[in-house]
């Protein structure tokens, strides 16, 4: 005998109350909570009924895993634009993501009115070199139009095999037209920390995102730069640009390596579980010097928690723009079919009580990202020193001091050139410890 739309009726509503039930008394269950269900009858009513009439009328069969699977990633999609659905292949990539080995293009991105929006690329990716920009909004890739896509959907796209390649058209503030960006896909391996020596017991550390192991990886390159430096540095320039965030603890001990006491973060959420507060618990790894904090539009979540608890702190100057403003904590709940949710479950605190949320970290100085130039000029002044028969000034060391400042000179114009935001932040270190001079 057919099936009728009441028959379908019947069987949708008993199979949506057992599978709500089921899952609410594993839940009331595992948290030991005394409570009674109360289930939306009417809306579950209007879901059955929905559902049947897909089941009916749709152009072409759909079978019931995808309705429901597609039921589920649209009740995650309209609570926030970080909760979602993770099929057993998103879930695994999203484990592999954290231990800085993973296949695709090497950006951060997130939904905005429906579109891809970059909130950061990766540096040394695909993405980078081939100029993806934060902020850039994605509505096509290839020929597909993301308008409708979910993001798990897009991120699907954007995966592929190494070696093939994409074309992004982007929208990006100050461009007249969409821009077409081809990006060749790759094994995307990243290297959380790096650092080198500005000059001379001036050290910089370049976080690109927060993995697992990313307190360790800064406590070995901080060691590594005092030992180049031949003893203390003078100061550290913490990169956390373009940072799109990562591990939570990651960013708890990259905090922690700078302070000595105190709070660093603290979450609140509606469940006693999700109220976590994280406090300093050693010594600082710079004695004390200073640090400058650069931040811009693309440092989102853990890079802000590091900003917002050294700016609290009064422990570095935050440089730059004002960062993305992501201070939700998301928690992964793995499910029984080997796919899991991504849930937003609480909201970040700086120590002071801040909410990042929708806010992020203004920094103490502003700099706009710009690209300055030496200007040449045809005449150069004449001073002492270009005088016929001048003195010399007594000192046998005069030749190789003029020399060694020159060089100087010479590396602080190739970097004023090639980042100017770092050079100021260089300069701010200079001026801190001019100004504790005694």
């Amino acid at each position: 005998m057919k099936p009728t739309l009441r028959n379908i009726f019947i069987l949708s509503i008993g199979l949506v109350l057992g599978v709500t039930l089921a899952i609410a008394q594993g839940v009331f269950a595992e948290k030991n909570v005394n409570s009674t269900l109360s289930l939306p009858v009417d809306e579950l009513r209007t879901f059955t009924e929905v559902f049947a009439k897909i089941k009916n009328d749709y152009v072409e069969a759909v079978d019931d895993k995808t309705l429901l699977e597609n039921a589920i990633k649209g009740m995650l999609t309209g609570l926030d634009p970080h909760s979602t659905y993770l099929d057993p292949e998103g879930y695994k990539e999203l484990q592999v993501g954290t231990t800085g080995r993973f296949g695709g293009l090497g950006i951060e991105v997130g939904m905005e009115d429906g579109f891809v929006k970059v909130i950061s690329p990766i540096d040394d990716t695909p993405a980078q070199r081939a100029g993806v920009q934060a902020g850039d909004l994605i509505v096509r890739l290839d020929e597909t139009p993301v308008k409708g896509l979910l993001l798990s959907e897009a991120v699907k796209i954007m995966r592929g095999k190494p070696g093939s390649d994409i074309v992004l058209t982007v929208i990006r503030e100050g461009e007249e037209k969409p821009l077409r960006i081809t990006i060749t896909r790759d094994i995307i391996r990243v290297k959380s920390v790096k650092s080198r020596l500005l000059e001379k017991e001036y050290g910089y550390v370049r976080i690109t995102s927060f993995q697992s192991k990313t307190g360790d990886n800064l406590h070995d390159e901080v060691a590594k730069l005092k030992k180049e430096a031949k003893g203390e540095l003078k100061g550290i320039v913490l990169d956390l640009r373009n940072n799109p965030g990562g591990v939570l603890n990651a960013a708890v001990q990259v905090s922690d390596a700078f302070l000595t006491d105190g709070r660093i973060v603290y979450t609140e959420g509606r469940d006693s579980e999700n109220r976590l507060e994280f406090n300093a618990t050693g010594d600082d790894i710079l004695n004390g010097a200073p640090i400058v904090v650069l931040v811009n539009g693309g440092s989102a979540s853990a890079s802000e928690i590091v900003a917002g608890a050294l700016q609290d702190h009064r422990r570095a100057i935050i440089m730059g723009a004002k960062t993305f403003g992501k201070g939700s904590v998301q928690t992964i709940l793995p499910m029984n079919n080997n796919a899991a949710l991504k849930l937003t479950t609480a909201r970040y605190y700086t120590p002071s009580g801040r909410s990042i949320q929708a806010e992020g970290i203004e920094p103490h100085i502003k700099l706009e990202s710009l690209k300055v130039s030496k200007i040449e000029s045809k005449f150069s002044g004449v001073k002492e020193a270009d005088l016929t028969g001048h003195l010399t000034n007594g000192n046998s060391k005069d030749e190789a001091k003029s020399s060694k400042k020159n060089k100087e000179e010479e590396a602080d114009e190739n970097l004023a050139g090639q980042d100017y935001q770092l050079y100021e932040a260089l300069n701010t270190l200079k001026a801190i410890n001019i100004a504790n001079l005694k």
